[in-house]
């Protein structure tokens, strides 16, 4: 394997900026929107009440305000972006809630006109494995032929018990199933994954990576559990004050992960951005930028390199 290819920076794991602009040549940025999408985990298709670490507000961190419309979400964010970096790309990303739950014609009506806006290049859909219809997959092919699309599912553990505990409803092999169907169409895929769910112990947590290194999946954003205020997680934790994650204990866990993962596979994501206003625990995540760092340092104190496993453990 070649150490380290992506970047000539500290960073020895596959960046979603690298990636960016080893494929388009400049900076892009993702603009996060919210359309006002329901969830089929909460009117009761699924179940009700959502996955228990979900907020009521179902905003995305920093997404658009969804009273406006999404052109004017997508103008405000870009406009604030154009501050730091006024010649960059864009990719309208709809972050909040279930964004494939609602009829082909509802879902032309969100996506066509930001596509239309200038600078644009791609767009990002956070959905479920249970959520994509036939009739919209077709719609998905069809976006897929006119921009860079990738379709982003939430996963969060392939452990049963604790997809049961957080109200996911739906099963792994239901999520196995639509990143073949996407795979097979040639449509991009992003996994979401959280650490520190409840009673789950590293060796779960890297079993989770270790089973999606062996997919045919393109990127995967990691998440640190966060308990926010208003929401069945937070119940559950002052009921019984499950194990929290400490930052060096998410550190070690996120570079062990990292050794796990395919070298081609794209890093999202490697921590959160809670609302600070809701957060309740780790406090930790406030600091994005010295979790960010640590890891760094952790993976130079180890000299370790995403995918220094991901063979080996493939081939068993």
């Amino acid at each position: 394997m070649n150490h380290f290819k992506y970047s000539n920076s500290i960073k020895r794991y596959h960046t979603l900026d690298y990636y960016y602009k080893s494929m388009f040549h400049e900076k892009v940025c993702k603009v996060s929107l919210n359309a006002g999408f329901s969830c089929p985990n909460l009117d009761g298709t699924k179940g009700y009440g959502g996955c228990i670490y979900c907020s009521k507000s179902g905003s995305g961190e920093f997404a658009g305000d969804k009273k406006d419309s999404i052109v004017i979400q997508f103008q405000k964010v870009k406009e604030k972006m154009k501050e730091k970096w006024p010649n960059a790309k864009y990719i309208a990303y709809f972050q909040a809630r279930t964004n494939t739950y609602a009829e082909v014609s509802k879902l032309k009506e969100v996506y066509e006109p930001v596509l239309k806006e200038e600078n644009v290049i791609g767009i990002s859909i956070a959905t479920r494995p249970d959520a994509i219809s036939e009739e919209c997959l077709e719609y998905l092919k069809d976006l897929n032929k006119r921009t860079f699309l990738t379709i982003e599912l939430g996963l969060q553990t392939i452990k049963e018990e604790t997809s049961k505990l957080i109200n996911r409803c739906h099963s792994l092999e239901c999520f196995k199933e639509m990143v073949t169907i996407l795979r097979k169409n040639h449509i991009n895929v992003v996994v979401h994954i959280i650490n520190g769910l409840p009673y789950e112990t590293k060796e779960d947590m890297i079993n989770t990576v270790k089973y999606l290194n062996k997919l045919d999946i393109q990127g995967i954003k990691i998440h640190m559990l966060s308990i926010l205020k208003n929401t069945p997680l937070e119940k559950l934790y002052q009921k019984n004050k499950f194990h929290i994650l400490t930052k060096e204990e998410y550190i070690d866990i996120v570079v062990s992960q990292l050794e796990y993962l395919r070298e081609e596979i794209v890093i999202h994501r490697i921590t959160g951005d809670p609302d600070k206003e809701e957060l309740i625990e780790p406090t930790w995540l406030i600091k994005k930028f010295c979790v960010l760092n640590d890891i760094d340092k952790e993976m130079i104190r180890r000299d370790t390199y995403q995918g220094v496993k991901a063979y080996d453990d493939l081939s068993n």
